[in-house]
């Protein structure tokens, strides 16, 4: 793929999921796997790491790497799988992938043309993520064009890293076409024609929904500095305490509150903004959580009752927690597991 810095924490149930279906133990990786929330960004590092150990447990197979993004199903994706698979046709759903791509990788990499007859995926080569990760991230891609299309077909596929004969020949039977490695970038190429094609779990409605939601989570990225991430862990342990102010948060952080203020108006927020979006992104989390009643995730966001958690999140979504919550745990209204 490319060097994004992270990867969203939903990913790292793909690898998880692979444990499952190959019946692997790795109680270790398991754990670490386990810890990540859907919402916790992954250094790509760590996401390496956890790769490498397990195929450490396969040493017998040639490319388990492909059979891992093999797994990949929306939910892995979270909001942008769901955008994805509601979209009208492919090329909606590939035009929602480019624009929030950061969403699942932190950063904005992928490049989209038409070349003759062809539609061009590209990564830059200079920023691969190495064998394993890029081989995970084109193959999950691949599955999820499946799912959307299932008469999908690739016409090439490019990686920027070099194989061996035996993994050549398995990426080839893996992809359906023919795939080139050290090449200068890494690329998808499939046929234009299929763009105009009619998905199967349209619902525009949904859609329109969803593509809000994108942006705002967009928008919300939170910057990756030592200060932002001071004052989203303070008001996450102080949320469950109920109602929290900025002179709690400022001496949490032993700073005065004007100088908290300054540094949320350098940032284009207000206090007020910032426990807003907060909130919402830890609601976000808390509702993917099945284990957490909806008046436990008020009382874990600082509302006193479950009404006023209600009315914020319709504010925040323009629907229901439950609604949500039936959307983006097993999302019955997509017909997707």
């Amino acid at each position: 793929m490319a060097t994004p810095v992270r990867v969203t924490g939903a990913w790292t149930q793909l690898l998880s999921d692979w444990l499952d279906q190959r019946q692997l133990v790795a109680p270790d990786l398991r754990l670490r796997l386990d810890s990540r929330r859907p919402d916790e960004p992954v250094p790509m590092l760590l996401w390496q790491q956890m790769l490498a150990e397990a195929l450490q447990l396969v040493p017998q197979e040639v490319a388990p790497a492909l059979q891992i993004g093999a797994c990949a199903q929306p939910r892995h994706a979270g909001l942008l799988g769901y955008l994805s698979l509601a979209s009208a046709t492919l090329a909606e759903a590939l035009q929602a992938y480019q624009r929030y791509e950061q969403l699942l990788y932190g950063e904005q990499l992928v490049s989209v043309t038409l070349e003759d007859s062809l539609l061009v995926m590209r990564w830059p080569g200079t920023a691969s993520t190495g064998p394993l990760a890029d081989t995970v991230a084109i193959a999950a891609l691949w599955s999820m064009l499946q799912r959307l299309l299932p008469q999908a077909r690739l016409q090439q596929v490019c990686f920027a890293f070099a194989a061996n004969a035996a993994q050549q020949q398995a990426a080839a039977a893996h992809f359906g076409c023919a795939v080139a490695f050290a090449q200068r970038c890494t690329a998808v190429m499939l046929p234009a024609a299929l763009l105009a094609l009619p998905l199967a779990h349209t619902d525009l409605a949904m859609r329109a929904l969803l593509e809000q939601q994108a942006k705002a989570l967009l928008l919300a990225l939170p910057a990756a500095d030592a200060l932002d991430r001071a004052l989203q862990q303070a008001l996450v342990r102080r949320l469950p305490e109920g109602e929290v102010n900025l002179v709690q948060l400022a001496a949490d952080l032993h700073l005065s509150v004007r100088s908290v203020q300054r540094r949320l108006q350098r940032r284009g927020l207000s206090w007020r903004q910032l426990l807003e979006r907060t909130r919402q992104q830890l609601a976000q989390t808390y509702l993917a959580d099945s284990g957490l009643q909806l008046g436990e995730i008020a009382l874990l966001l600082g509302y006193s009752e479950q009404s006023a958690f209600n009315r914020a999140w319709r504010r925040w979504s323009g629907t229901t927690p439950l609604q949500w919550r039936r959307l983006h745990g097993k999302a019955p209204a997509l017909g997707i597991e």
